[in-house]
């Protein structure tokens, strides 16, 4: 049983900013109500400006959080876009993997990247959700969905099966005070759907943002993550990725046809698609691009072979499960479930 949180600010500021103190104090309030202890990082709340100019901080946040005996989880805050920035401070002197110790780590969107760096140095992680988008959700409460997940963490420390939401919600363009109470438009959601392949095949899950995984190969965004990237060897090699089911799914940028399509491919040419044992999709926001996302995937895969699943309630599509990397997972499309070992 969770008893103790760390919250940290590995990618974006955001929690530390005025604008979002309302929103703090609604996911605290929660926390509180599991009966858990709540800290936030030396760092976590320093604001944007701050964690911007110093990655350093963010990664010695990090490290102390694995160091504290006393620390059973870390929750990210939010995701960003620069997380990449902390290797250099967690990798030079194997810092990340002297600090590692068997906590429970969670996070999505640009926390890929610390996905990767603690998959690297062979810590299991959960990928899913983070304070700020679900724990402080401006709504009545946490979303049903995305609350029956984290309260499952919380008592048992993992994640036993994960099936489909019947709903899934328009997501917020507004996150002021004045939300506070009002519920997202919810919509009645249709399940797993098969795309190709066959309904059942199994395998440790490893995957993230397709839209950081872009960044991994591609320096429009930053120049020199790619480069870093490399340097330190985060993205797993195609012999990692043997037997593995790769996740991905795509951010509030709704990133065009065309960068899917050149993202899928950087994948492939990594080698990943002709090593795992499927693929599972996560949801779109708001199902913009859902259709071309499904025909880009067939196109680019190019294997009729290899298992593809779709509309997964995970990454930035609400609501959200919690999905456990490195465990053995079994995926029944026709039993519509998900269940890990």
């Amino acid at each position: 049983m969770i008893k103790n949180i760390a919250i940290v600010s590995l990618s974006r500021g955001v929690a530390g900013e005025a604008f979002a103190q309302h929103e703090v104090e609604i996911g605290l309030k929660r926390l509180a109500g599991y009966g858990v202890n709540v800290q936030f990082m030396p760092n976590a709340l320093r604001g944007i400006d701050y964690l911007t100019a110093h990655p350093e901080a963010r990664a010695a946040d990090l490290l102390q959080a694995f160091r504290d005996p006393g620390i059973d989880m870390i929750l990210c805050a939010i995701g960003g876009d620069d997380t990449y920035r902390l290797l250099p401070y967690l990798f030079d002197h194997d810092e990340l993997r002297r600090a590692v110790t068997g906590k429970v780590f969670l996070g999505f969107s640009d926390t890929t990247v610390n996905h990767m760096m603690l998959h690297k140095v062979g810590l299991p992680t959960f990928y899913g959700q983070a304070f700020l988008p679900d724990v402080c959700e401006l709504g009545p409460a946490m979303l049903p969905y995305t609350e029956r997940y984290f309260a499952e963490l919380l008592r048992t420390g993992t994640i036993r099966e994960v099936t489909p939401s019947d709903v899934w919600y328009e997501s917020r363009t507004d996150f002021s005070p004045s939300q506070i109470g009002i519920a997202p438009a919810a919509h009645p959601d249709d399940g797993f759907q098969l795309l190709q392949g066959s309904p059942t095949f199994s395998g440790e899950i490893l995957g993230g943002c397709i839209d950081t995984f872009y960044d991994f190969f591609d320096g429009t965004r930053y120049a020199d993550m790619p480069q870093l990237c490399r340097k330190y060897d985060l993205f797993p090699t195609a012999e990692d990725w043997k037997g593995k089911i790769l996740l991905l799914e795509t951010s509030e940028e709704r990133m065009p046809p065309e960068k899917y399509r050149a993202a899928l491919t950087h994948l492939k040419n990594a080698g990943v698609f002709r090593a795992v044992n499927g693929v599972l999709i996560g949801k779109p926001m708001d199902r913009k691009c859902e259709d071309v996302y499904k025909q880009l995937l067939v196109e680019v895969i190019d294997d009729p072979a290899l298992p593809v699943v779709c509309n997964l309630n995970i990454g930035h599509a609400a609501p959200r499960c919690i999905l456990p990397f490195g465990v053995r997972a079994c995926v029944d499309v026709v039993a519509q479930k998900i269940t890990f070992a």
